[in-house]
């Protein structure tokens, strides 16, 4: 056999060999990259869903919280009887409809079991009262469970025989001054446009669900698999998350993710993931837990979808074409136009692999190799570039939701949210310093007939006014903001009684100058309350409402202090 046979044989054993050795090297790369590539996908995918969702609740969420603590449905609920109480608690429910997102709202009492309920089209505008809640009837089961479980908030899908409308009920508790439960209220959002906003968004390769804090299935683009009325059904009957998966071993997988998320106390970005087999194709399943709302957030990618292996091919094709040159080429070429750029592109991909996008020199000979160094060094610039915007997009969202849940949209003042957060400021410092703050607590006199006389855009015109006047009234570190409603809150800090009493009929004088001058004058009523230390919110928030309402019942346009020895000042 001839040297030059023998080393044709060579080759081609050579060739072989190495091309086998890289079809496998290739596949357990590829494999490896997509995965890498699918977790960081998928955690990217959960939390931009979970921020997706929260979005949409959070504000009725919080307008929900705030109609369950509104001291005009609290003392109705406690004697429905009272005809008075009724026509403020209805005034007081659709003013709350007015702002829910869907336009509707439900109130249910616990004393006489009845529901009121009013839609987007005021179909019920003087018939509030729709029926009356039975513990008996399986329907009706949901408001008891909740009662019996004592929980203030919950997420509800369920579909309302009675009204004949299938929606995302928002159910919180009203509780009276003693904590005890009195009734229920909340919102709904319809059941097809929530699924189609939030989860059905007809992205290839990627599904999204969501389930509560036992698995059971809420929000699914197949609504077939939804578990209605969750809250009435015992264990073993629910359409848990497992239904989505044929095999075992991959239901107790996705349900260790949610136990695992359930120990880590709803830690802040935790996400869970694994792979999983879904109608038969291998899918990246990644978990996140929704501590604001008790779900749980799962998003099941397909990863040959989004990133098909034959992707990749090129690459390999690359490889096999360099590497038989290598055989052909002497040491020397091999070395410079060969290793050498292949061992710098190595260093590139173990500093991308780490996050690292700081790359070495990379030489670029005039091959494919060198082709291929230029590839990666776009991929890495347009990966980079992909990722810090991708981050300035989550810091930018980030900052503008926390500032949506803090600040109220009509008048730019702090919402009920952020001054509940100054007043808790202002109380522990209150007990550090030993000192006292004020609080005051104004609204319009006669709003609701000004709405009903000129219409909401004059209303909230008013309020923007009023928001206005008190930022011009009190000190640059003081705390003004919108309670709710034709409701503001003031806190003032530092202060003491006589300067309470001077910013609040300042305010009060101010607001009612000012108004003549828009050609519709109004007037306030003001409340003031001058904490001490050791008041707890409750005490704070009941003796500013009591003034307030002491300043109302003498008259309006009045200014009422309550002290902390109970005691009130009345001025003009």
């Amino acid at each position: 056999m001839s040297l030059k046979t023998r080393i044709l044989s060579l080759v081609a054993v050579l060739i072989v060999i190495s091309a086998s050795a890289s079809w496998l090297a290739y596949r357990e790369l590829s494999e490896d990259i997509i995965e890498r590539w699918g977790q960081q996908v998928a955690e990217i995918q959960v939390r931009y869903d979970s921020a997706r969702l929260l979005q949409s609740l959070e504000r009725e969420i919080g307008l929900a919280r705030q109609m369950s603590q509104s001291s005009a449905l609290i003392q109705w609920a406690k004697n429905p009887d009272d005809s008075g109480l009724t026509t403020e608690a209805v005034r007081q429910m659709e003013s709350f409809r007015t702002n829910f997102r869907d336009n509707s709202y439900f109130v249910a009492l616990r004393s006489n079991g009845h529901y009121y309920y009013n839609n987007a089209e005021n179909e019920f505008a003087d018939n509030q009262f729709r029926y009356v809640l039975d513990s008996e009837k399986p329907e009706d089961a949901w408001f008891f469970q909740l009662i019996e479980e004592g929980r203030d908030f919950h997420l509800n899908v369920n579909p309302d025989e009675e009204l004949g409308v299938t929606k995302l009920w928002i159910d919180m508790l009203m509780r009276d001054e003693d904590g005890h439960i009195i009734g229920m209220v909340g919102s709904g959002l319809k059941l097809d446009d929530f699924l189609q906003d939030i989860v059905d968004i007809n992205q290839e390769g990627i599904t999204t669900l969501f389930v509560d804090y036992n698995g059971a299935i809420q929000l699914y683009r197949d609504r077939n698999y939804i578990d209605f009325a969750s809250i009435i059904k015992p264990e073993g009957q629910k359409n848990t998350v497992a239904l989505l998966f044929d095999e075992t071993p991959d239901k107790q997988k996705i349900l260790g993710m949610l136990q695992m998320l359930k120990k880590r106390n709803g830690e802040e970005g935790a996400v869970e993931s694994g792979f999983v087999m879904v109608d038969g194709k291998k899918h990246l399943a990644g978990v996140a837990f929704l501590p604001a709302i008790g779900w749980f957030e799962i998003t099941l990618l397909d990863l040959n979808a989004l990133l098909p292996t034959s992707y990749l091919w090129p690459l390999i094709a690359v490889f096999l074409v360099s590497l038989l040159v290598t055989l052909i080429l002497f040491h020397l070429i091999i070395q410079s136009r060969i290793l050498k750029p292949v061992l710098s592109l190595e260093q590139g991909v173990q500093r991308l692999r780490d996050g690292r996008f700081d790359l070495p020199y990379l030489p670029k000979p005039d091959n494919e190799i060198g082709r291929l160094v230029d590839h990666f060094e776009k991929m890495t610039t347009a990966l980079r570039d992909t990722t810090h915007d991708l981050e300035n997009k989550v810091a930018q969202r980030t900052e503008e939701l926390h500032k949506l849940a803090r600040i109220d949209a009509l008048t730019g003042l702090k919402n009920r949210r952020g001054l509940d957060e100054v007043i808790a400021t202002s109380i522990q410092k209150s007990q550090r310093e030993n000192k006292g703050f004020g609080l005051i607590w104004l609204d319009i006199d006669y709003f609701k007939a000004i709405n009903d006389s000129r219409g909401h855009q004059a209303g909230d015109e008013i309020l923007r006014n009023v928001a206005q006047w008190l930022k011009t009234s009190v000190r640059p570190y003081d705390h003004p903001g919108r309670w709710g409603g034709d409701e503001f809150v003031v806190l003032l800090s530092p202060c003491d009684q006589i300067t309470l009493e001077q910013i609040a009929c300042r305010i009060r004088a101010s607001v009612e100058q000012e108004s003549k001058y828009t050609g519709s004058p109004f007037t306030i009523s003001v409340g003031g309350y001058f904490c001490k230390p050791g008041d707890s919110l409750d005490t704070i928030l009941r003796n500013a409402d009591q003034a307030l309402y002491e300043a109302k019942h003498s008259g309006r346009n009045r200014v009422c202090i309550r002290t902390a020895d109970g005691e009130a000042v009345h001025t003009a």
